[in-house]
Parts: C-alpha cells; sequence; structure tokens
C-alpha cells in the first residue's frame, strides 16, 4: 500500500507516492515529538519576526502565535493526534496549525526550513535538558555535603591499587566525590554556551531572500549567540556530541562511586549501610541483600558512553551541509539525557542516607599500616633523609607483620631497634587520630581541613 504524494507538505515535485513502508521507515514523529514543545517555542518567535520584519502582515502573525498556542494547549491536554504520515514533529505542528487558522498557516514556514528548524528544536530541548541535569548535580552535591559533614572524624583506609595506604576520614572521601561533580558542573556549563547559539534564520543551507531579522528570534528564543555560517548551522551537531561527551565523564564518576559502594556494601568490607528501599534481595537466597542501584547505574555507564559513540560515528563521514543520517541523532541523545538524569535521581536520593560502619572502617584501617608513612616523615623531622627513613620503616613494618600486630603496638625498644632517633613521642604519629590530625592543610585530611572543605562547598552550590 502506497500513500499520494499529494498528502504529504512536500510532494509537489513527486510524480510517484512514497512507498507505505518507506514512509514509516523515514518517520521521526514517533521520538520527535518529544520536542513540540521547542517546536512550538521556535515558531511562535519566527512568525513574531516575520511579523516585525513586515515579511508577513501583524494580524498574520497574531493569528499564526494564537494558533500554535492552540495546538500547545491539544498537546499538553493529550488531544493531539499525531501522524507518521506527515513525518515528524514539524510537520505534525505545521498541519495542525493550518487546520486551525486556514491558509494564513502556511506562512509560517517561509523564510525557514527543516533543518534549521530541527536544529533550532534539538538547541532549545537540550539547553532545557542541561538546566535540569545541573539542578539534578546541585542537588546530589548538597547531599554528599550534609553526608560528610557528620563524618569528618569517622576514620577509614584510604587505598591505592585496592590495598590499605593511610588513614583518611569518610568525609573526606565523600568530598573526594564532591569535587568530581563540581567538575562535572563546570564543563555542562561550559557546553551549554555552544549549545545555546542560534541557527534559525540559516534556511536548508544557504539562508534566506527574505529580510528577516535573525537577532530579534534570538533575542525571544533567549539565545546568546547566533551560528555564523548557514551550512555549519544546519550540518553542527558538535553541541550534542560534546553534551554527550560531557554526559560519560559523568555517568563514569557516578561508576566510579558505584564500584565503591558495592565493595563498601560487600560482607568482606561492611563499610557501609545502604537503606533497604534501594537494594534488592534474591529469588534463592534469603540472606541477600543487592545493591541494585549502584550496579544499574555502574551498568548504563556503559549505554551512555555508547551514545557518545554513536553520534561520533554518525558525524564522521557525512559532507556539508544537512543529510538525512542526522534524523538518527535524537534517539542516541534523548536516551542520554533520560540515562543521565535517572542516575542522578537515583544517586541524588540514595547517597545522602548511606551510613558508615565506623567500626569496620576504623579496623580496616588497624589492618593495614596505615601509618607506616607518618613514621618515614616523623623520621625525616628528626633529620634522617627521607630515603634511609623509608627503608627503616619497611624494617619495622616487617616486624609487625611477624608478630601480627600494629606498629602502634611494637614497644619503644622495638622501634629504636631501627633507629635511635625514635623517641617517646613516636606513638602520637602513630595514632590514627594523629595521622589525620597532621594533614591540616588545604585539600588535607585532618577534621578542620575537610570541614573547610564542606563549607567552601556550600558557598560553590548555593552560588550556581
Amino acid at each position: 500500500m502506497t500513500q499520494t504524494a499529494g498528502q504529504s507538505m512536500w510532494g509537489g515535485r513527486f510524480s510517484e507516492a512514497t512507498d507505505a513502508f518507506v514512509a514509516e521507515f523515514t518517520a521521526s514523529v514517533n521520538f520527535d515529538k518529544r520536542m513540540a514543545h521547542q517546536d512550538i517555542q521556535g515558531s511562535i518567535a519566527h512568525a513574531t519576526m516575520l511579523g516585525e520584519c513586515g515579511i508577513i502582515t501583524p494580524d498574520e502573525s497574531r493569528q499564526i502565535v494564537d494558533g500554535l498556542n492552540a495546538v500547545k494547549g491539544e498537546i499538553e491536554r493529550g488531544e493531539f493526534v499525531w501522524s507518521v504520515a506527515l513525518e515528524d514533529v514539524h510537520m505534525n505542528i505545521e498541519a495542525r496549525l493550518t487546520a486551525l487558522i486556514g491558509d494564513v498557516g502556511k506562512k509560517l514556514h517561509t523564510g525557514r526550513s527543516r533543518n534549521d528548524q530541527v536544529a533550532t528544536d534539538i538547541r532549545l530541548w537540550l539547553r532545557d535538558e542541561t538546566d535540569k541535569i545541573l539542578a539534578l548535580i546541585a542537588k546530589l552535591q548538597a547531599g554528599l555535603l550534609d553526608l560528610a559533614a557528620n563524618h569528618t572524624r569517622t576514620i577509614m583506609p584510604g587505598f591505592t591499587h585496592l590495598q590499605t595506604a593511610q588513614p583518611v576520614s569518610f568525609a573526606h572521601h565523600v568530598m573526594a566525590w564532591f569535587e568530581m561533580l563540581s567538575r562535572d558542573y563546570d564543563r555542562l556549563v561550559d557546553a551549554r554556551r555552544r549549545v545555546n547559539q542560534m541557527p534559525l534564520g540559516s534556511a536548508a543551507l544557504a539562508g534566506t531572500t527574505y529580510p528577516i531579522d535573525r537577532t530579534i528570534t534570538a533575542k525571544l528564543l533567549g539565545f546568546e549567540g547566533i551560528c555564523q555560517n548557514s551550512l555549519d548551522a544546519v550540518s553542527d551537531r558538535d553541541f550534542a556530541i560534546e553534551f554527550t561527551a560531557a554526559a560519560s565523564i559523568l555517568m563514569m564518576h557516578l561508576s566510579r562511586m558505584s564500584e565503591e559502594l558495592i565493595l563498601w556494601m560487600s560482607a568482606q568490607f561492611g563499610f557501609i549501610h545502604i537503606p533497604d528501599r534501594f537494594c534488592t534481595g534474591s529469588s534463592i537466597m534469603p540472606q541477600k541483600k543487592n545493591p541494585d542501584v549502584p550496579e544499574l547505574v555502574r551498568g548504563k555507564a556503559a549505554r551512555v558512553f555508547g551514545q557518545l559513540n554513536t553520534l561520533l560515528s554518525l558525524m564522521k563521514n557525512q559532507p556539508l551541509a544537512y543529510n538525512k543520517d542526522n534524523q538518527e541523532d535524537k534517539e542516541p541523545l534523548f536516551d542520554c539525557v533520560d540515562t543521565l538524569s535517572g542516575s542522578l535521581i537515583a544517586f541524588a536520593d540514595m547517597l545522602p542516607n548511606i551510613t558508615p560502619n565506623s567500626e569496620n572502617m576504623r579496623a580496616a584501617t588497624l589492618k593495614g599500616y596505615a601509618t607506616a608513612t607518618d613514621l618515614a616523615d616523623y623520621l625525616v623531622k628528626k633529620g634522617l633523609p627521607f630515603r634511609d627513613a623509608h627503608e627503616v620503616v619497611g624494617s619495622a613494618v616487617a616486624l609487625a607483620v611477624q608478630k601480627g600486630v600494629d606498629l602502634s603496638d611494637l614497644s619503644l625498644a622495638e622501634l629504636q631497634g631501627f633507629s635511635a632517633l625514635i623517641g617517646d613521642d613516636v606513638f602520637e604519629c602513630l595514632t590514627l587520630e594523629g595521622s589525620l590530625n597532621a594533614r591540616n592543610h588545604i585539600g588535607g585530611t585532618a577534621p578542620q581541613a575537610v570541614e573547610a572543605a564542606i563549607e567552601r562547598g556550600r558557598v560553590r552550590v548555593q552560588g550556581y
């Protein structure tokens, strides 16, 4: 079965109807209709500009704007009937507008093409979604600050190579997550500037012969700038790729956090408790409590990475200007936004409600000779070259391993057997609290330093 060429809004040149399968295959309305609000927003601005520039009459401009608002109302109320035969969100809305207000509706498309129209819609949509994502990051960061504020003196092992390295506070670790998210926030703010450039007015690829004023449209739509080359404007999808790249880094950070949460929740670590509402059980093992939310976010990171590769691959062989390939830009971008938003919502609810097991964390810190570096620093301050101090402490650790005790459990005489520089004040630096307190500088893990970092973080989030 075929449709007639006259059913479309571009069929004048065609003598043969489009095959029904091809019409279905090439249609995008099933997914691009989610940009309906932005499409109407852009069309209202375009019609307003046409009226102000005298390209259409003021009365025609008002009729078109009123009609578009009526279409918007139908969509919001769920009354709008979408048609695959009309291909996409743009044609569906324009056809309904013409049905409502008559031939005046056909003047809306004066001076523009679907090429610059869709490019504008995507930018408007992504700008709105970026703002929502930035708000979600800020919410998650605020929750992390509250969590950290309660645990500046909760000691846990800091790891390198997943081996106990040095004592840190749980708050210090949480604030490392905060810093990751701060960079993500900045990246998205910076990317938003390049999203917020207006392609409308570029028409199909070469601009338009009508005396349009693009500055009017840009101001009405809140764009920061206007795309300077019509060929580039209609075919550019860098902004979508850049957003997806920033989203991939953000999801990578959430995945790293997830990995730590999953490890920490295991019986082998027992560092944290995740509330039951974020976990599930096993269909066969009644004792199980599985960290499904972190596991799923870890998995969804791969999905976002895949969408980045999809967009890069989509664009890599395209000549200027617009090609039908670009219809394939929306679904990966939509999925990236949906996946990232859902992950941030889950983490913003879950992370502030995790509870550290301070006893298990402390016990684990004591098992790994975490204050060995503090003993080396102690000897250096007494005048011993660092490399010599490193060897002395290595020998002391070997004895502690042999005896199955912590460095702080060795006697003063045993420690002095490795260096005469060791005095009875050595035990101050071998305690976990002493190790933390000694690192009281910007970026350090001392409680005072972390408390200051939390306050700086609060100022930052409040300033977003």
